[in-house]
């Protein structure tokens, strides 16, 4: 499984406009509930109950929030760069620019595992992330992703 095959430039959203975390989870729902044809308050609220275990805030910038839900039938992968970073409730600290939204049938078992492995082990390299919050757009930060999974 590769990441750049969950992805295309229309589930990247390059300048996402928000001023908090759940203003932030609130719009990817809204995003991801008119592609998926879900209802966006049946995804915010998968989203809020994950949280509600531990933030998904991974540090560095970065946070991969994620849920398995019940009327979904195959993964569903969005990348999110936001215009100014919030807080998250990351170990560190750091406030998020960065975030992978990651849904996941109800019955994925192993398949949500290694999606959400594969987005932290892209997340994890510092030179990557960097090139994420440099790149102009949709179509560049998905070119960045294929190529940082082709190396």
């Amino acid at each position: 499984m590769l990441i750049s095959d969950l992805l295309s430039p229309q589930t990247i959203i390059s300048d996402l406009k928000a001023t908090s975390k759940i203003q932030a989870l609130q719009e990817i729902s809204s995003y991801a509930a008119a592609q998926l044809n879900l209802e966006d308050r049946t995804i915010l609220d998968a989203l809020l109950e994950r949280e509600r275990l531990g933030s998904t805030g991974v540090g560095n910038g970065v946070a991969v929030p994620h849920a398995k839900m019940v009327d979904l039938d195959k993964l569903y992968l969005l990348f999110i760069r936001l215009s100014t970073p919030v807080a998250f409730d990351a170990p560190d600290g750091r406030p998020v620019d960065l975030m992978f939204l990651l849904l996941t049938p109800e019955n994925a078992g192993g398949d949500h595992l290694t999606a959400l492995a594969k987005v932290s082990r892209l997340l994890r390299d510092e030179k990557f992330c960097s090139l994420l919050r440099g790149s102009d757009g949709a179509e560049a930060i998905y070119s960045a992703i294929l190529e940082s999974e082709q190396n």
